[in-house]
């Protein structure tokens, strides 16, 4: 640990079809590491062509947490992965590994490695409209019993003619899993002790756009449809979080006839570039990631660069 008591840790961050999970793995072989990933859907079993999740041959024989961890009829929340994934960082540590934590998923990698306020994070616009629906409905009051049932403290302090604030309260233990007074608790606490050099990579938009094109059409090839039709034919079927993931959305309205394979298919890749986009949004607002251009690098290549600003910033914090 370093000198405030941390464990120290490297993350590898980016938007999808970037080269994370390969870069992540040579990199894993040259600073004797382990795996974290910071995924959302990744934590889904049997969700694995649809998620890019990495083969057993592709780890290489590096060891990976937060894979497959969650049934697909689960709704799994970033408060079960932050304590799941501090669990598995303490593990790798005491194991006497470094931990490095890879994924596109900003909101878990954040929850992680710096105890992010959930309540600030917390959006769902779907359930909000839903909630605003049923207000008018069914009226403030039935809203604001609601909210009594699952938090009784924050149902006090909050007024039932307030119904702002009411949604905002369902709304954060919707998403959380915790409610408003526990996220409240928590605020600007980090729990988690660890101190993070992050790598973020990048491509320009073109370049990425066909990878992510050519990883599309790769996954239809090798059974996207297969692996969603045996989830739906199962006996819980998906979640409505799992249900939503990109890759799987698009794959269950076609097998419902709602759209043909092609519109299907081209939905996969918009929808895929534009989560790209907001992977990009998110994480260049944190300053403190360490960019590297990936264009014409290969992977072995940026797996060097990356062991070097973790040496870096190892020097930096006088950690041998």
């Amino acid at each position: 640990m370093t000198d405030k008591n941390r464990i120290f840790a490297a993350a590898i961050v980016g938007p999808t079809g970037v080269g994370k999970t390969k870069t992540s793995v040579l990199l894993a072989k040259k600073i004797n590491a382990q795996i974290v990933s910071a995924d959302s859907m990744q934590v889904y079993r049997h969700m694995d062509i649809g998620t890019a999740k990495a083969a057993e041959d592709e780890m290489c024989g590096v060891k990976h947490y937060m894979l497959s961890v969650a049934e697909p009829w689960e709704e799994y929340n970033v408060v079960r992965y932050a304590g799941e994934a501090k669990k598995a960082v303490n593990e790798i540590f005491e194991n006497g590994f470094f931990p490095l934590v890879v994924g596109g998923t900003g909101l878990y990698a954040d929850a992680l490695l710096n105890g992010t306020d959930f309540s600030v994070t917390a959006n769902d616009e779907e359930y909000r409209e839903y909630l605003k629906k049923t207000a008018e409905e069914k009226g403030s009051e039935y809203l604001h019993a609601m909210l009594e049932k699952i938090d009784k403290e924050s149902a006090e302090k909050i007024h039932c003619n307030n119904v702002k604030r009411v949604i905002r309260a369902l709304e954060i233990y919707h998403v959380t899993g915790k409610t408003k007074t526990e996220n409240d608790s928590d605020a600007n606490k980090n729990a988690n002790g660890i101190d993070c050099v992050k790598i973020g990579l990048y491509l320009e938009n073109a370049v990425l756009y066909e990878r992510i094109n050519a990883r599309v059409d790769g996954m239809i090839k090798n059974g996207l449809i297969g692996e969603v039709e045996k989830i739906l034919k199962s006996e819980r079927g998906f979640s409505k979080t799992s249900s939503q993931a990109i890759g799987y959305r698009e794959i269950i309205d076609y097998l419902n006839g709602k759209t043909t394979l092609f519109e299907a298919t081209e939905l996969l890749k918009r929808n895929s570039r534009r989560y790209a986009k907001r992977q990009y949004t998110w994480f260049m607002r944190d300053k403190s990631i360490n960019w590297i251009d990936a264009k014409n690098l290969p992977c072995e290549k940026m797996a060097g660069l990356c062991e070097e600003i973790i040496n870096n910033a190892k020097r930096e914090r006088n950690i041998l």
